[in-house]
């Protein structure tokens, strides 16, 4: 059975073949998915963003001209989804980290003799990083991940984002800065914990 291309998908989408939508979700559901769990760090929010920018990508399926390939398209929806869905929770992600920090949640310390201590620290490293990325402003968050986690190009970041490759660049040095302060910020802080708990 021949696949049918992007295009053709899209034009019957167009008229309102439903059929040709669900193939257009299968083929890319996974990569959007991929996107959203990117910015959320979580597997049910993600999936609620993917499935929000598939009804958006429905909605205005019309105005597709083809000027980008879909997947670039694709990804711009997503993005906005989850920058607005990122906006909207700011304020209460910037909240529930401090919260965190200041109820102290590290572990008492124990002896460094366990098998699974290092697994066990990348794996607090990477949510250290994860809640750190959450309290990050949405403009910096967004470029933050799509360079270094993506890997997308400045010039592609400066495409979804509709701003200039020099507001990028600068955007994006500022938000490496703040990721690099605040880690070694949080890395003090939890030394200074554990060393009183002697």
């Amino acid at each position: 059975m021949n696949q049918k291309s992007d295009s053709v998908l899209v034009d019957l989408a167009r008229r309102g073949d439903i059929d040709a939508f669900e193939q257009l979700i299968a083929r890319y559901e996974s990569r959007v998915f991929t996107i959203a769990y990117r910015y959320t760090g979580n597997y049910a929010d993600a999936s609620d963003l993917a499935q929000e920018a598939f009804i958006r990508v429905y909605r205005s399926i019309s105005s597709f001209r083809g000027d980008s390939s879909l997947l670039t398209w694709l990804t711009r929806v997503v993005t906005n989804v989850c920058k607005d869905e990122l906006r909207r929770r700011a304020k209460q992600k910037i909240v529930s980290i401090e919260e965190m920090a200041e109820k102290g949640q590290v572990s008492e310390a124990e002896p460094r003799q366990k098998p699974l201590e290092e697994e066990v620290l990348a794996k607090e490293w990477q949510e250290e990083v994860q809640q750190i990325l959450g309290s990050l402003t949405h403009e910096h968050r967004v470029v933050i991940v799509m360079r270094d986690v993506q890997g997308y190009s400045y010039e592609e970041i400066a495409g979804f984002l509709e701003c200039s490759l020099g507001t990028v660049k600068s955007r994006l040095n500022r938000a490496r800065q703040i990721l690099k302060n605040k880690l070694l910020t949080r890395n003090e802080l939890l030394i200074g914990q554990v060393g009183h708990g002697h």
